[in-house]
């Protein structure tokens, strides 16, 4: 998915918004929910989405496939 912003201010926020002490771990869960939410908005917006049943259903298929 190609995006042609300027993620670094947003990026030296994030940074600067972690606690003291918090190491390289730390900061990869933020980047990795940050870009999830983003993704999700973004999937929202475009109508990328299902209806609860639908997806309770395809949730109990992988469970039975994979049993």
């Amino acid at each position: 998915m190609a995006d042609d912003r300027d993620i670094r201010p947003e990026a030296h926020r994030l940074v600067e918004s972690l606690p003291a002490g918090a190491g390289w771990d730390d900061l990869l869960y933020e980047v990795y929910v940050r870009h999830a939410v983003e993704l999700g908005l973004a999937h929202a917006d475009g109508g990328r989405t299902l209806d609860h049943e639908t997806a309770l259903s395809r949730i109990q298929a992988r469970i039975r496939r994979a049993s």
